[in-house]
């Protein structure tokens, strides 16, 4: 384990080495000096994770030194030590950039405390620091593109991200969905509060329940302390259940209740604790043939779908494909030290060409696979591999489909999620309802049997 480097810039010898000593016993690596131009140069070449500055040094004083250190590591921990101990003083070093101010003679019990709490608190904030900046690597921008899909999900999304109610977020596997999602909740009102996902589809009942509601102790074999669940840990925030549809039978109704009563009860407890969360659920799945197949309650359904978006796939905006593997591209070369990483034509006309039935996420993986095999600033087509030999655009003897039998497929889809109304299909669709009667009667097409939604 690496141990943290402390910088002391004290000019009185004897109080210099006695606070090293002091520090070495505690497993501290210590670089010492007694000028201004001293800690500079220490500062630059070292590296130190904290400064320790006496107030008066022989070339300046400990106000001037702060901002040289700040410009060479704004991120340094700064402990001011003075005799000269005043309020006005104290500001202004704090002003600067100063993390604490001691005045002397200061105990040595006081002083590792203060050090310790500094270097904590900075790992702290470089964890954070390194996980946003993680997150930003992988996250892709859930409205970059220029298709009638996805400038419509803007729309609808830019519509509700302030609302407080329940967000149903539909679509195939790897479509963004969760990337969606924390867009929602760090737009929304909610921001300042905690984000908690939590994939449902991967996870027994008993393991479901008690990371959702959480366990008292004793309340089943193993539970040897209380643990708290994800609903009361994002208290105030928002909660992202990925793969809702998967939700056990037995566990949907206790969900229901949070929703509706704000309410729960960890596994063995008798009280019921109160939570103000927003539900944000996403699915692969087509809920309404869930529900008509009685795998997911109705009364859930309703509750969780009050506000419905819809991610589209990639092979329904394939005029995205360009600019989402630019920034794909972007952020692998970031990731391996390669600028200005391109395709070549033949290499874009391929990535649009083929169904992607893995969506964003697959074409993430072959253009990261292209990226670390290929070693080059441009990729051409025989750097490409794919995940799946058959495209899913292909009407399953290997031929592929023409723009009628998808253009049929897909109003057929959007008839059947919007139980037959004509009207709301068409304004899913973007047309006019004329448009779409014509298009039905051109395809022979007739309305599918209203299901559940009829009476919604």
């Amino acid at each position: 384990m690496l141990k943290d480097k402390i910088l002391i810039v004290e000019d009185d010898l004897q109080i210099r080495n006695a606070v090293s000593e002091f520090l070495q016993n505690r497993k501290y690596d210590v670089i010492t000096t007694g000028t201004c131009s001293g800690a500079e140069q220490i500062c630059a070449a070292a590296r130190p994770d904290l400064a320790l500055l006496d107030y008066n040094l022989p070339d300046g004083t400990a106000l001037e030194l702060i901002p040289k250190l700040k410009s060479i590591d704004p991120s340094i921990p700064l402990i001011i030590l003075t005799g000269y101990g005043s309020i006005d003083l104290a500001v202004e070093a704090v002003k600067l950039g100063a993390e604490q101010f001691l005045t002397k003679p200061t105990e040595l019990s006081t002083l590792i405390l203060v050090v310790e709490r500094s270097l904590e608190n900075q790992r702290a904030r470089k964890q954070q620091i390194v996980e946003k900046s993680r997150l930003r690597r992988q996250a892709v921008d859930p409205f970059l593109g220029k298709s009638s899909g996805i400038r419509r999900l803007a729309e609808t999304a830019t519509k509700v991200v302030a609302s407080h109610s329940p967000i149903l977020i539909q679509g195939e596997t790897g479509t963004g969905k969760g990337v969606l999602a924390r867009w929602l909740h760090q737009n929304g009102p909610r921001a300042s509060g905690p984000f908690v996902d939590l994939n449902c589809g991967t996870l027994s009942r008993e393991l479901l329940e008690t990371e959702l509601f959480g366990h008292e102790r004793g309340a089943f074999t193993g539970a040897v302390q209380t643990k708290s669940g994800l609903l009361e840990i994002a208290h105030k925030g928002t909660v992202f259940l990925d793969e809702i549809g998967d939700v056990d039978l037995q566990v949907q109704p206790k969900l229901l209740k949070v929703l509706e009563d704000k309410q729960f009860r960890r596994l063995g407890d008798v009280r019921d604790r109160r939570v103000d969360i927003r539900l944000i659920a996403a699915t692969h799945h087509d809920m309404v043939k869930h529900v008509r197949e009685n795998r997911f309650r109705s009364d859930l359904f309703f509750r969780i779908s009050t506000i419905p978006l819809t991610t589209p796939a990639l092979r329904d905006r394939v005029e995205d494909i360009p600019m989402l593997a630019a920034h794909l591209l972007s952020q692998l070369g970031d990731d391996i030290g390669l600028s200005d990483i391109e395709l070549s034509p033949g290499a874009l006309r391929m990535l649009q060409s083929y169904g992607w039935p893995g969506n964003i996420r697959e074409l993430r993986n072959v253009l990261e696979r292209a990226v670390l095999l290929s070693g080059s600033r441009v990729l051409a087509e025989k750097d490409l591999h794919f995940d799946l030999e058959v495209d899913v655009r292909s009407n399953g003897n290997g031929a592929v489909k023409t723009l009628e039998e998808m253009e049929r497929q897909h109003i057929e889809e959007v008839l059947f999620l919007e139980n037959g109304r004509v009207e709301a299909a068409a304004r899913r669709l973007a047309i006019p309802r004329s448009s779409l009667y014509h298009k039905m009667k051109q395809f022979g097409i007739s309305r599918p049997k209203v299901g559940i939604m009829s009476h919604a």
